[in-house]
């Protein structure tokens, strides 16, 4: 028996909590952009949850989520979150030199499961053998006994990447310009097979994204606007933050994509390398 359209469930859309992702959500928030999608809204690590236990149709999410299943999801085209240089919101902030964590712990959130990936491919490739802490990182700097090093991830990186106690600082997008030469992509969109079997969507998702992260880029100004209430940055550094920032999966992301599957796989990370198949 066909499902009717009163018995059709609503289409969730998963929305990553972060200021980066503000140029695509903001036209679906404001209804510039009609759509019947129900927007949800947090970190990647709770959006991948749900995109795995099926209470999202369509999601921002991490590189290794879907790397993980790849079987589960197909990517949104030309969708992703990505720097092609620094991205000032990934970042390792350290009492010492990388080369001198060896052994050391490293505060890391949980939050974004792909920058952690990153960290240790980077610190494997400096031949340094850090200890992973998984911790709130606000509370933990501010405590008896603070870690030597920590990550931190979106608004809070932007919030202190100049902490006076943690001098050295890598910027996990430039570090992987600095050794592959590519963008790197740090989330991307994807759709769960589940929902498409399921004809869920009455708008198509695709084409959903790709219109507000095309209205957001043609208005920066407002996202601008928007941007600056509370945020810790000036308006001249959020320009250079966003301009930093990529939103299109093109030839060089798809090929920093690879590369960075492959440098898992061959790190133990990834059980296999995943193709990429796209929503069409």
């Amino acid at each position: 028996m066909r499902s009717s359209p009163l018995s059709r469930p609503q289409p969730r859309l998963g929305r990553i909590g972060y200021l980066n992702v503000l140029p695509v959500y903001h036209p679906l928030e404001a209804g510039l952009i009609a759509h019947d999608f129900e927007l949800v809204s947090g970190p990647p690590a709770l959006l991948n949850a749900m995109m795995e236990r099926g209470e999202l149709h369509v999601s921002s999410g991490s590189c290794i989520e879907y790397a993980r299943r790849p079987e589960r999801y197909l990517l949104v085209p030309d969708m992703a979150i990505g720097s092609n240089g620094p991205v000032m919101s990934v970042l390792l902030l350290s009492r010492l030199p990388m080369e001198e964590l060896d052994g050391k712990s490293i505060c890391i959130s949980g939050e974004s499961h792909t920058s952690v990936a990153l960290l240790r491919l980077l610190l494997a490739r400096q031949g340094v053998k850090a200890r992973f802490e998984n911790g709130l990182v606000s509370a933990k700097i501010l405590g008896p006994e603070p870690p030597e090093a920590f990550l931190a991830i979106g608004d809070e990186a932007l919030r202190l990447r100049a902490h006076p106690d943690y001098p050295y600082r890598l910027d996990l997008g430039e570090a992987w310009r600095s050794w592959t030469g590519l963008p790197f992509v740090f989330g991307l969109w994807f759709v769960s097979r589940a929902a498409v079997e399921q004809k869920v969507f009455t708008v198509n998702p695709a084409a959903l994204l790709q219109a507000g992260r095309d209205w957001g880029l043609a208005n920066m100004d407002a996202v601008l606007e928007l941007t600056g209430y509370g945020c810790p940055l000036t308006r001249e550094e959020l320009v250079q933050y966003y301009a930093g920032l990529v939103y299109h999966m093109r030839e060089k992301e798809l090929a920093g994509l690879r590369l960075f599957y492959a440098r898992l796989y061959e790190a133990g990370l990834l059980d296999a390398v995943p193709s990429l198949e796209f929503f069409t």
